[in-house]
């Protein structure tokens, strides 16, 4: 398997009206993360259903940067998938989210919005390098970028049941 480098920048935002994006697909997905593999690797699977069909694949990152990180993702079957889940991790639930992703102006975003809360989602957007340029959507309101932040990750998200803001009594 090649490596593949992912860069990513992660934004808080608040959870805008769906209706007004260009949704090229809607997405649920149960994410489960995995005891850490031999290298120290962070493992998951993930459950998707699009439409009511539904896919499971395996993922193993590595964390290079806040921004950048070595990802291998395969598409297993559904026997392996509940076999993996056998070796989840105690300490942190799975993470249900539905992910939005759209097109604006060349890019495409990927928004997480979780069962915990109405009003704000996590919203990805995939770089070619750390110093690209992001156009924002105007119809979507960025409060501020959490890419460098562990408690915006989906275990710590998951495992809090709610996001920072949430837990200080916003």
């Amino acid at each position: 398997m090649g490596k593949n480098y992912e860069i990513e920048r992660k934004f808080l935002v608040e959870f805008p009206d769906v209706s007004l994006l260009d949704i090229k697909r809607r997405i649920a997905i149960v994410q489960t993360y995995l005891k850490s593999g031999s290298n120290g690797s962070q493992r998951r699977v993930r459950s998707v259903d699009e439409n009511g069909s539904v896919k499971y694949t395996y993922t193993e990152k590595i964390f290079l940067t806040h921004v950048t990180r070595e990802e291998n993702e395969s598409e297993i079957s559904g026997e392996m998938y509940h076999q993996l889940l056998a070796e989840r991790r105690g300490d942190c639930p799975p993470v249900e989210k539905v992910r939005y992703c759209f097109d604006y102006e060349g890019q495409l975003f990927e928004m997480d919005k979780y069962p915990f809360s109405d009003k704000l989602a996590i919203m990805e957007l995939e770089l070619s390098s750390p110093e690209q340029a992001i156009d924002f959507p105007d119809k979507v309101r960025v409060i501020k970028e959490v890419s460098d932040d562990p408690r915006y990750s989906n275990a710590a998200l998951a495992a809090a049941g709610a996001f920072p803001e949430q837990q200080i009594g916003e």
